[in-house]
C-alpha cells in the first residue's frame, strides 16, 4: 500500500503574490533633469525660458500627464464620416486625455508661439520644451509642428499671414471646428504627398482650377498621408495651369459651411497610434494660393526645415524617455546578487546609451539655435542649418531604433509588455526616420545642398573647425571627411551624411560636454574603439562619470 505524505501547513493565500525585485513606477519624476539640455539651452541662448522648461518637465514626468500619454494612445481616434442624420461630416474624434495634452502643448508655446516671441533663443526654448514635453507621448507632437511649420510657409503670402498668422501662433487651443477667424487659435496640417509618388511631390495630379475670384481656386484629387485632420487649415500641393503650387485650404469656410473634405480612411498605422493620420479627397475643394502658382516646392521648404528639426527633436526625446526608463529599471532591479545598475557589463549598456542620447541632445539644440538666428537674418547660420538639419534628420532618427531597442531589452520580459509603456515608444521609433523624407531622401538632399550651394559646406566645417586640435580622432575624422566630400556619389550618400552627422556631434561634445563623454564618444564613434552594439564601449571609458551626468537623481 502506498503511503500519502502528510501535506504542509496551508500557506496565507497572498503568498504567492508577494512583489518583490520590481521597479516602483517612474511617475512622477522630472523630465527636464538632464544636464545635457538645460546647458544646451542656455548655450543656445535661451536660458531665460529655464524655469519654463523645469515647470514643464515636472508636468511631464507627473503621473496625471503620463497617463494622458498612455491613455491617448489605448483610445485611439475613431472617424465619423456622418452624422445619425446621414449629412457628411468627416470628424475624427479623439479621447479626452489626447486634448489634455494638445491644451498643455499649445499653452505652453509648442506650436506656432514661437513665430510672435521676439526675444532672442525663442525657438530654442520651444525646442527644449518639446524635449521634455514629448515624454508624455509622442503623437500630439504631430499637429503642434506641423502649426510651428506652417507659418514660414504663410509669410510667402502676406494677405494670408495677415489673417492667420496671429491665430497659428496664438497659445489658446480649441478643438471645434469652426470658421477659423471665429476662434481664439488655429492649428495646421498638411496635404503634400500622393499614392503615386511618396516624397517626389512633383508627381503630384491634385489638380487646382483657378475661380473669377483672384486667388482662389478649386482642388480636386486625393492624398495620401495627411495627419491631423481635425486641423483648422492645411498647407496642400496640387497642380495650377503655372505648375505645382502650394494652397491654404480651411476645413470650414468663411460663410460658415464645410469645405469638402473627405476622410476615406484614417491609416492603420505602426505606431503614432494616438494621431489620425488620414487619406483626404477633394473634389470643388476651396483653396487659396500661397506663394507664385509654379513654386509649390520653394514655397514649403521653410517648412521642411522647420519639420525635419522636430523629427530630430522627437527622436532625442524618445532616447531621452527610454534611456530614463532603462536607468530607473536597473537601479531598483537586482539579478545574480547585485543591483543590475552595479553590473559592469550592465553600466557598459547604459552608457553607451547615454552617449547617444546626450549627442543627440547636444546636436538638436545646437540645431534649434541655427535655426533661430537665421531667422533673424544670420546668413552664416542659414547656411548651416540648412546642411546640418538634414544630416541630423538622417542620423539620429536613423539611431532611434536601434536606440529604443536596446533600452527595451534593459527591462528584460518586463520591457516587452505593453503596459511597461516601451513597446509604444519602439514602435513610434521608426517613423520619425521615415516622416518629412526618409533617410534616402534625407541623404540626397545633403548631396544636392552640398552642390547647388557650396556655402553650406563651408558652414560646416567652420563649425567642426571650432574645435580643431582638441582630440586627435576628431582632427583625423574631419580630414577624412573633406576628401570623402570630392568623391562621394549618390551611391555613397548615406556613408557620407553618418560621418558628417559623427563628426558634427563629436565637436559639440568636445567643446561643450564633459571630458569622460567627449573621450568615450570619440574613442567609440570616431576611433573604432567600438562593436556593432550598444554596450561595446572600450575598457578605458568613464563609464562612473557618463552615467552619473545621465541619470536622473533618484532614491
Amino acid at each position: 500500500m502506498v503511503s500519502i505524505p502528510e501535506r504542509p501547513a496551508a500557506q496565507p493565500p497572498h503568498a504567492t503574490h508577494d512583489v518583490t525585485n520590481q521597479a516602483p513606477l517612474l511617475a512622477p519624476y522630472d523630465a527636464s533633469d538632464d544636464s545635457a539640455l538645460l546647458e544646451g539651452l542656455r548655450r543656445e541662448g535661451a536660458g531665460w525660458a529655464e524655469d519654463g522648461v523645469r515647470h514643464l518637465g515636472l508636468l511631464a514626468g507627473g503621473r496625471e500627464a503620463q497617463e494622458w500619454g498612455e491613455l491617448a494612445n489605448r483610445h485611439e481616434p475613431e472617424l465619423r464620416t456622418h452624422d445619425r442624420y446621414g449629412h457628411r461630416v468627416d470628424e475624427v474624434d479623439f479621447h479626452p486625455s489626447w486634448h489634455h495634452l494638445m491644451r498643455t502643448a499649445v499653452a505652453e508655446g509648442l506650436a506656432g508661439a514661437p513665430w510672435a516671441d521676439d526675444r532672442p533663443g525663442a525657438h530654442v526654448a520651444r525646442t527644449a520644451g518639446g524635449l521634455v514635453w514629448g515624454q508624455t507621448e509622442a503623437g500630439h507632437g504631430c499637429p503642434t509642428s506641423m502649426t510651428y511649420a506652417a507659418v514660414p510657409a504663410l509669410r510667402t503670402q502676406p494677405d494670408l499671414a495677415k489673417i492667420y498668422e496671429p491665430l497659428l501662433t496664438s497659445r489658446e487651443y480649441d478643438p471645434e471646428l469652426r470658421v477659423p477667424t471665429e476662434k481664439p487659435g488655429l492649428l495646421a496640417g498638411m496635404g503634400m504627398t500622393e499614392k503615386q509618388g511618396g516624397s517626389d511631390v512633383r508627381t503630384n495630379t491634385t489638380v487646382a482650377t483657378p475661380t473669377a475670384e483672384p486667388g482662389v481656386y478649386t482642388l480636386r484629387g486625393h492624398k495620401w498621408f495627411t495627419s491631423a485632420p481635425m486641423c483648422d487649415v492645411f498647407l496642400v500641393l496640387a497642380q495650377a495651369p503655372g505648375g505645382l503650387s502650394c494652397f491654404l485650404v480651411p476645413r470650414v469656410l468663411p460663410d460658415g459651411s464645410r469645405n469638402t473634405f473627405r476622410i476615406q480612411r484614417l491609416k492603420d498605422k505602426l505606431g503614432n497610434r494616438s494621431n489620425a493620420s488620414s487619406e483626404p479627397e477633394f473634389e470643388q475643394t476651396v483653396a487659396w494660393l500661397v506663394g507664385p502658382e509654379g513654386r509649390g516646392v520653394k514655397t514649403i521648404i521653410e517648412m521642411v526645415n522647420c519639420t525635419r528639426l522636430d523629427c530630430v527633436m522627437s527622436s532625442a526625446t524618445l532616447m531621452r524617455k527610454t534611456l530614463v526608463e532603462a536607468g530607473h529599471h536597473a537601479r531598483h532591479r537586482s539579478a545574480f546578487g547585485a543591483r543590475l545598475l552595479d553590473q559592469p557589463l550592465m553600466r557598459n549598456v547604459l552608457a553607451d546609451l547615454a552617449l547617444e542620447s546626450e549627442a543627440a541632445t547636444t546636436l538638436t539644440l545646437r540645431l534649434a539655435g541655427a535655426a533661430d538666428r537665421a531667422v533673424r537674418g544670420d546668413v552664416g547660420e542659414r547656411a548651416f542649418r540648412r546642411i546640418a538639419t538634414a544630416v541630423g534628420k538622417y542620423w539620429v532618427t536613423k539611431r532611434g531604433p536601434a536606440f529604443t531597442a536596446e533600452a527595451l531589452e534593459c527591462l528584460g520580459g518586463n520591457g516587452y509588455v505593453e503596459d511597461s509603456g516601451m513597446p509604444r515608444h519602439y514602435r513610434e521609433a521608426p517613423l520619425l526616420s521615415i516622416w518629412e523624407g526618409s533617410g534616402n531622401v534625407n541623404a540626397l538632399d545633403v548631396l544636392r545642398a552640398l552642390g547647388r550651394d557650396p556655402e553650406t559646406a563651408e558652414a560646416l566645417f567652420a563649425e567642426l573647425a571650432l574645435a580643431r586640435g582638441a582630440d586627435a580622432r576628431l582632427d583625423t575624422a574631419v580630414t577624412g571627411l573633406k576628401r570623402q566630400l570630392a568623391e562621394t556619389d549618390q551611391a555613397g550618400a548615406r556613408r557620407l551624411v553618418e560621418r558628417m552627422a559623427l563628426a558634427l556631434q563629436a565637436s559639440l561634445l568636445v567643446r561643450h560636454a564633459p571630458h569622460a563623454v567627449a573621450d568615450a564618444f570619440c574613442a567609440s564613434r570616431l576611433g573604432g574603439d567600438w562593436g556593432h552594439a550598444f554596450g561595446t564601449l572600450p575598457a578605458g571609458a568613464d563609464l562612473d562619470t557618463i552615467l552619473e551626468r545621465a541619470l536622473p537623481a533618484r532614491d
